[in-house]
């Protein structure tokens, strides 16, 4: 899981990275609100930490910036405002939860924990459903619910892909948020990579004959959604 953490404090931004990264979290750190904003719009995150008195964009500010952009990864505002305003105006500006300093890194590991478990998406520490689709993360297995026999074995990147696709199920994902994911930020690999692995994606779902497929959408990228 890889996080963003926006901080302008730098010895709490750098003492909590690394708490996370011990953890077991993938972690790029900024300290300025319109930085922020490039990394929340450039790369790919699983959750987004929010410090809400930021320097030239302020959190709030910086946060509906990017939920009017579409991203809509899971944000967690961090603030010494505990006021019942503060925390309303929080949530209304697009977070998912509201995170009062100082805190314990273990109420914000618990917070990470569940702001990642949406209903329907996660079942199991190691396993992604969507419908009656199914991905056990660790086997880099594929099924359709009560059919676990049948299933189908995923290649690396493909797991890695279909596991993306799972975790932002029903959210358009632009090419170069998935390429960047999957491929890392700074490899040269081409378009048409993509294309096949979600043609190789698309085959192994029609073998599966579940109720999900992965729809293009002309000009942005891919969105795995219902088949109906």
């Amino acid at each position: 899981m890889r996080i963003l953490l926006v901080e302008d404090d730098k010895e709490l931004c750098d003492t909590t990275a690394m708490q996370l990264q011990l953890a077991g979290y993938e972690t790029d750190c900024c300290y300025r609100g319109d930085d922020g904003f490039y990394y929340g719009t450039e790369y790919p995150y699983d959750v987004m930490i929010l410090d809400r008195m930021l320097p030239i964009t302020d959190g709030l500010s910086l946060l509906k910036s990017l939920r009017q952009k579409g991203i809509m990864t899971p944000v967690i505002i961090t603030t010494a405002l505990d006021g019942l305003r503060d925390r309303i105006d929080g949530l209304d500006s697009g977070a998912d939860d509201y995170l009062v300093k100082p805190f314990a890194v273990e109420e914000l590991l618990a917070r990470i924990r569940a702001v990642t478990r949406r209903p329907g998406r996660i079942d199991a520490a190691n396993e992604l459903t969507f419908l009656n689709l199914n991905l056990d993360i660790d086997k880099h297995l594929l099924f359709v619910t009560g059919k676990e026999s049948s299933g189908i074995t995923l290649s690396k990147k493909e797991a890695a892909l279909m596991e993306y696709f799972l975790r932002n199920s029903n959210q358009t994902l632009p090419r170069n948020l998935i390429l960047s994911y999957i491929w890392g930020p700074d490899s040269e690999v081409e378009d048409g990579n993509l294309d096949n692995y979600i043609y190789f994606l698309r085959r192994r779902l029609k073998a599966l004959g579940g109720s999900v497929k992965i729809q293009t959408v002309h000009g942005v990228g891919y969105r795995l959604e219902e088949n109906t």
